[in-house]
């Protein structure tokens, strides 16, 4: 949905490397490693992308980021905040009940959050809720 957008303004995809390549035409894609709390690496690989996430904004200088979460994103964003970005937050259509981490994180400093179930404004009172959006 957002690729006409990306083609429109110049951007690229940034997303987790799981062990296949993402194609989508001729847009760039970047990658940075999954993480997951549970993982006895997991502070040594979000340091990882903490450093791989400042050289993907430094060299790419976005006007703004749009994010659909996962933990990994998180450094993306505070780059992006620290170097005059915009961040536009989206929590994942599968939470109506409760939020996730990187949700919480997001909220205290996106210049746009949204939420696809009117449920979560309970978590998220200055969220926008405009339903499914994906």
């Amino acid at each position: 949905m957002l690729k006409p957008l990306i083609e429109k303004y110049d951007g690229y995809v940034v997303t987790e490397k799981i062990g296949y390549d993402i194609k989508v035409d001729n847009i760039p894609v970047k990658y940075v490693m999954p993480i997951n709390r549970t993982d006895k690496a997991f502070i040594l690989k979000f340091l990882c992308n903490v450093i791989k996430s400042f050289f993907i904004i430094i060299g790419n200088k976005p006007d703004f980021i749009i994010s659909t979460g996962a933990l990994a994103a998180v450094p993306l964003m505070m780059w992006t905040k620290i170097f005059r970005g915009k961040v536009i937050y989206i929590e994942s259509f599968a939470k109506i009940y409760s939020p996730n981490i990187s949700g919480k994180i997001a909220y205290k400093f996106a210049d746009q959050f949204y939420v696809q179930w009117e449920s979560m404004k309970k978590f998220y009172p200055n969220a926008i809720c405009k339903g499914g959006i994906y």
